[in-house]
């Protein structure tokens, strides 16, 4: 019988696709300074503001 793989564990809802933005200094000072107030990346600073965007449609 072979041994179970050591490592991360799936995903539940994998990431698998990416998408590329050209922003101004302006936008990518804002960003940082995003990322340093919130302690998070600049993929999970994205998707707040996504899901922030998307949710204000909804209203």
């Amino acid at each position: 019988m072979a041994q179970k793989r050591m490592g991360r564990p799936p995903a539940e809802k994998p990431l698998k696709d990416r998408i590329f933005v050209l922003v101004s200094d302006e936008t990518k000072d804002k960003l940082e300074q995003c990322k340093k107030a919130w302690g998070s990346t600049t993929s999970d600073i994205v998707r707040k503001g996504i899901d922030r965007m998307y949710d204000d449609l909804k209203k």
